[in-house]
C-alpha cells in the first residue's frame, strides 16, 4: 500500500517525462530543480533561481532557465545507459514528501543485453538553500565492464526550448572552470548582467575504497564535464555522490566562484549523510506546523500533503526581493511571473503556519513599490498600481499577445485591465496585520501600501453625473472570460475596502503616530484634503446588484448575456464546453472562475447568508472552472451555504489539480494558486476557521462521512490553536490563553488546555 507520506510512479512512459518533472519538482525557496528523468534526454529540464529575470529578446522578462548541472551519464564500455533505448525491467520513483527526498530505482536491459540497477536518491537542501545532492548506487547485475561516470554542467539551456518561435537564451557562459576535483559553470544574464554558478563534483563512498582510476576534465563549447574511469564487477554495488553547490551575485558581494569552491569543499568535508540529515530535519520541524492530518479517506490525506510539500518549497524568508509565482519554481509557465494568486491564494497558508515567510512574501509587494508607482504614471493615474504579471521590478510585464484554445492569436487585456490586483494586495496586507499584529511591518511598509493603493483607486474612480455615482469602467475582473466590462463588483467593491481601511488606518495613526502619518503624508503626497475626497467618493462607488438586493451582478448587464447552461463534465469531473448556439464566449454568462463567489469569501461578513446561497447557486451552475483557482473557491463557499457534497467534489478536484493534471497543463508547472487553495479548503473550509469583524477566531468545521477525522493548526498573534474535529466533538487547545467563538458561541481556551465542545 502506497505511503500517506509518498508520490510513487511505478510505470515509464517518456510521454509524461515532463508533467512528472514537475510533480517530482524539488525547490527550497531558493531555487527549484524539475524532477528530470534519469538517464533520458526527453523532457524540459529546470533550473530556477528565484528572482532571477531576464528579458534580452523575449517576447516579457521572465524567470531565467539557468545553465543545468544535474546532467550524468553513466557508460558501460562505450554502451550509454538511455532508459528511453532500453528494456525496463523495474521502475519506481517516489517523492517522500516527509523527507523532501526524491528516490528512483530502475533495472534496466541494455541493448547489448547487460542488465544494470540503479538507485538514486536527490535533495535540494532546506538547512542550506544553496546546497543540493544526488546519490547513485550502481550494480552491474550480469556482466563486469570499464564503467565512465560523466559530470556535466550543461549552459546550452534555453527558455522555450519546445517553442521553435519563442526560443530564447537568457544568459552567456563566461566561465568554465577545473576545480579538480570538480566542475564549474559561470553565466551572467544578458540585460542585468545576473552572475550564476553552478558548481559540482563526484565522489564516491565504497568501504573498499577509491573506485575511480582515471579522471579527466574537459571544455565542450558551452559545456564543462568531468569524466571518470572504473572497472566494476558483476553483482557489486557501487554508490557515488554527486556534491552541488550554487550561487549568484544576487546573493553576495563577494567572488561567488570563489565561495561556490570554499562551499563545496566543505560540502564534502561534512558529506552527504550531514547535509541529508539536517535536511531532513528541517522538514520534520516544518511539517510539524504546516500538517494537516485527515483521517479515513487516504486519496485525500496523500493529496493535501502533496499540496503542502509543493507550497512550502516554494518560499522561504531570506529574500524579501522575491515572491511565488504563478507557477512557482517548478516550470517556466506563465513565465515565471508573479500574480493576484500569490496574495490571494497562497498568503493565507503562511499567515497561519509561517508568519515570518508571510512577511517575506509582502515585502516583496513593498519593494516593487516604485515599479508599481511607474505602472499608474504611465497610464495618467496617481499612487500605486500594482502590475498584473510581476517580475523583479514591479514595472508591467504582462505579455501582449497570446493564443485562444483554438491556438489562435489574441490580445491580452489582463495586464491593461485587470486593475483588482491593487486592493488584492492591500487586503492581503490587512490580512496579515489583523493574525500577527505585526504593527513594526504596518507601520513601515504595510501602511504604505494601502494608502498608495488608494490613492490609485481615488484616481482610478470616474464620475457619472447623470446617475450621481462613481464607476470603475473598462475592467476585467476575476472572471477573464468577460473583458471592457463596466463596474465589476469585485473590483469595485474592494476598491471601496481598500479606500476605507486606508481611511481607517490614518484615524488610528493620527491619534497613535501622528509624526509617522506626516512623514507618510510627505513621501506620498497626501493631506487632509485627499482624505476628505476619498470619504466623499467611497460612500458613491456603485456595487451592481439586482432589484432584491440578493443576487448580485457580476458587473453592470451580466444579466443580460445569454444564459447558456452546462450540461456535460469531462472524466475528471470538470465542465465541458456546451453549445454556446451562436454566440462568442464573451456573450454568454459563461464565466472561468469564482468571481462574485470570490469576493463573498473574503469580505464574509458583509453579506448574509442567504446572500450567499443566492449566489452560490446562481454562479455555480455557470462556472467553467478553466482556472484552477476555481473549485477551491466553491468547495469552501459549499459549505458555507450547506452544499456539503459538491464541496468535497470541489476539494478533490482541487488537490488533485496536478497529480491527475485536470487542468490537463501540468507540464509548465505547478498550480501554485491550487496548492494554497487546497490547505484553504481544509482549514476554511471543513476546518470551519475565519476571523469576524470582532477579530476573533471562528471555528464551524463540518466533516465528510469518509473522513473519521481532522487535525489542523494555525498561529493567530502569537499563540499556537490546534484543532481536532470527529464525528461527535470539536477539540481545541492553545498555548496561549485565547478566547474563540465555536459554532457561533464564546469560549476561552485557557493556556494549555483542551477545549471540548460537541459537534454540530
Amino acid at each position: 500500500m502506497q505511503s500517506l507520506w509518498h508520490i510513487s510512479l511505478n510505470k515509464y512512459d517518456c510521454k509524461q517525462n515532463r508533467k512528472y518533472e514537475t510533480i517530482f519538482t524539488l525547490a527550497n525557496g531558493y531555487r527549484g530543480f524539475r524532477g528530470t528523468q534519469d538517464f533520458s534526454k526527453k523532457g524540459e529540464c529546470g533550473n530556477f533561481i528565484a528572482g532571477i529575470f531576464d528579458k534580452n529578446d523575449a517576447q516579457v522578462t521572465e524567470i531565467v532557465n539557468c545553465q543545468n548541472p544535474l546532467v550524468l551519464n553513466i557508460y558501460f564500455d562505450s554502451e550509454a545507459v538511455d532508459i528511453d533505448n532500453s528494456e525496463v525491467l523495474e521502475y519506481e520513483r517516489t517523492l517522500n514528501m516527509q523527507e523532501g527526498v526524491l528516490y528512483s530505482k530502475y533495472t534496466l536491459k541494455l541493448p547489448s543485453g547487460r542488465i544494470v540497477n540503479v538507485q538514486v536518491e536527490r535533495f535540494v537542501s532546506r538547512n542550506n538553500v544553496h546546497r543540493w545532492a544526488e546519490k547513485y548506487v550502481i550494480t552491474p547485475v550480469n556482466f563486469s565492464s570499464k564503467m565512465f561516470v560523466e559530470n556535466i554542467i550543461d549552459g546550452t539551456v534555453t527558455n522555450s526550448s519546445l517553442d521553435p518561435y519563442y526560443k530564447t537564451k537568457h544568459f552567456e557562459v563566461v566561465g568554465l572552470y577545473d576545480l579538480k576535483p570538480g566542475i564549474a559553470l559561470k553565466t551572467v544574464t544578458i540585460d542585468n548582467k545576473i552572475e550564476i554558478v553552478e558548481a559540482s563534483t563526484l565522489f564516491h563512498l565504497n568501504t573498499h575504497g577509491n573506485i575511480f582510476t582515471n579522471r579527466k576534465f574537459g571544455k565542450f563549447g558551452e559545456i564543462a564535464r568531468e569524466i571518470y574511469e572504473a572497472f566494476v564487477k558483476e553483482g557489486r554495488e557501487y554508490t557515488l555522490v554527486k556534491y552541488g553547490v550554487t550561487y549568484t551575485s544576487r546573493d553576495t558581494k563577494d567572488d561567488i566562484l570563489a565561495l561556490a569552491k570554499e562551499e563545496l569543499s566543505e560540502y564534502i568535508r561534512e558529506g552527504y549523510d550531514f547535509e541529508k540529515d539536517k535536511h531532513v530535519e528541517y522538514w520534520k520541524k516544518l511539517w510539524d506546523d504546516i500538517d494537516i492530518q485527515i483521517k479515513g479517506d487516504d486519496p485525500a490525506q496523500r493529496g493535501l500533503r502533496f499540496n503542502l510539500f509543493q507550497l512550502s518549497s516554494s518560499a522561504y524568508d531570506g529574500d524579501e526581493r522575491v515572491s511565488i509565482a504563478a507557477k512557482a519554481l517548478h516550470g517556466e509557465g506563465y513565465k515565471g511571473h508573479v500574480f493576484w494568486d500569490t496574495e490571494i491564494f497562497m498568503l493565507p497558508f503562511f499567515i497561519y503556519t509561517n508568519p515570518k515567510v508571510a512577511r517575506t512574501l509582502l515585502m516583496y509587494r513593498y519593494n516593487t513599490l516604485d515599479g508599481a508607482r511607474k505602472n499608474a504614471a504611465l497610464n495618467g493615474y496617481k499612487g500605486a498600481q500594482f502590475p498584473w504579471e510581476s517580475a523583479d521590478d514591479g514595472t508591467e510585464v504582462t505579455p501582449k499577445w497570446g493564443f485562444d484554445y483554438d491556438g489562435n492569436p489574441v490580445r491580452i487585456w489582463t495586464g491593461d485591465e485587470e486593475f483588482h490586483i491593487n486592493a488584492d494586495i492591500a487586503f492581503a496586507v490587512w490580512e496579515y496585520y489583523r493574525a500577527t499584529q505585526d504593527r513594526e511591518f504596518l507601520d513601515n511598509y504595510g501602511t504604505e501600501i494601502i494608502l498608495d493603493t488608494a490613492k490609485f483607486w481615488s484616481s482610478r474612480l470616474e464620475y457619472n453625473k447623470e446617475k450621481n455615482r462613481y464607476e470603475i469602467n473598462k475592467v476585467i475582473g476575476p472572471d477573464e472570460f468577460h473583458e471592457h466590462v463596466n463596474n465589476n463588483v469585485y473590483t469595485n467593491y474592494l476598491a471601496k475596502w481598500n479606500m476605507k481601511k486606508a481611511l481607517e488606518i490614518v484615524e488610528i495613526l493620527k491619534k497613535e503616530n501622528p509624526v509617522l502619518l506626516s512623514k507618510l503624508c510627505i513621501k506620498l503626497g497626501l493631506s487632509d484634503l485627499d482624505f476628505d475626497e476619498w470619504q466623499r467618493k467611497l460612500q458613491l462607488i456603485y456595487i451592481p446588484m439586482a432589484k432584491d438586493g440578493k443576487l448580485i451582478e457580476q458587473f453592470e448587464g451580466y444579466f443580460d448575456l445569454a444564459d447558456i447552461p452546462i450540461t456535460e463534465y469531462d472524466e475528471n469531473g470538470m465542465p465541458k464546453w456546451p453549445d454556446l448556439k451562436g454566440h462568442k464566449l464573451h456573450d454568454t454568462q459563461l464565466i472561468k472562475q469564482a468571481d462574485v463567489v470570490m469576493l463573498m469569501l473574503l469580505l464574509g461578513d458583509e453579506f448574509d447568508l442567504e446572500s450567499k446561497k443566492i449566489n452560490y447557486e446562481y454562479y455555480e451552475k455557470r462556472t467553467m472552472h478553466k482556472s484552477s483557482l476555481s473549485p477551491s473557491m466553491y468547495s469552501i463557499m459549499g459549505l458555507v451555504v450547506g452544499d456539503t457534497h459538491n464541496s468535497y467534489k470541489y476539494f478533490m478536484k482541487t488537490v488533485y489539480t496536478d497529480l491527475e493534471d485536470n487542468q490537463g497543463n501540468a507540464a509548465f508547472g505547478l498550480h501554485a494558486a491550487s496548492t494554497g487553495g487546497s490547505w484553504q479548503s481544509a482549514v476554511f473550509g471543513f476546518g470551519g476557521f475565519s476571523v469576524d469583524k470582532e477579530e476573533i477566531p471562528n471555528f464551524n468545521p463540518w466533516i465528510p462521512e469518509v473522513w473519521s477525522e481532522l487535525n489542523y493548526k494555525i498561529n493567530w498573534r502569537g499563540s499556537r490553536i490546534k484543532v481536532s474535529v470527529n464525528k461527535d466533538t470539536v477539540k481545541l487547545s492553545s498555548d496561549k490563553r485565547t478566547e474563540v467563538k465555536v459554532y457561533g458561541k464564546k469560549y476561552v481556551i485557557e493556556e494549555n488546555n483542551v477545549l471540548e465542545i460537541p459537534r454540530m
